[in-house]
């Protein structure tokens, strides 16, 4: 496994989650989406998860997908190791984020001062359980998109390989030779 790649696999990853999530925002508040969200989350909570849960999980799919692709070409070789190292950094920086939470405490939590932010009708018991089974889905689905992707890099090298060994494969591309 190289780490470099996998690094840069995962730095691939995070950039098109942002971007795909921001995409996605921005065509949830031009079609008005977000005006009735509110009253949406309360009245049926269970359908606005289901459906928020559903589009994490194709954007995280597509992100990791993006990142293993990307670590599965630089290193070229073994690109379920680079795919499940694009995964690994991303467990590596979760957990030393929520270490570094868990140490500055409260104290920094910006989110919990800002007071404009919907809250969702949900006792913590049924929160945590969500939350826990959201979570595997998460890591599970991330995973099998960077393995995936991993694989399909790795796959356009085994393909110019075959093409240098065998030069039938490429003799549209290049002048016969007298």
């Amino acid at each position: 496994m190289k780490f470099g790649s996998a690094f840069f696999g995962w730095l691939t990853a995070t950039g098109a989650s942002l971007l795909l999530t921001a995409i996605i925002g921005a065509t949830g508040a031009a079609i008005g989406l977000g005006s009735d969200l509110r009253q949406d989350a309360t009245k049926n909570p269970g359908t606005v998860g289901l459906a928020g849960g559903a589009v994490l999980l194709v954007v995280l799919f597509v992100a990791y997908f993006a990142g293993g692709y990307v670590a599965g070409r630089m290193a070229r070789f073994s690109g379920v190791k680079q795919g499940f190292g694009v995964w690994l950094w991303a467990i590596l920086v979760a957990v030393v984020i929520a270490v570094v939470g868990l140490i500055a405490g409260a104290k920094f939590d910006i989110l919990a001062k800002i007071n404009s932010f919907p809250r969702i009708p949900l006792n913590e018991g049924t929160l945590t359980t969500a939350g826990t089974i959201v979570a595997t889905g998460l890591a599970a689905v991330s995973l099998a998109g960077a393995v995936l992707g991993g694989l399909a890099g790795m796959h356009y090298h085994r393909k110019v390989d075959r093409a240098g060994i065998d030069p039938t494969l490429d003799a549209g591309a290049r002048p016969a030779s007298p």
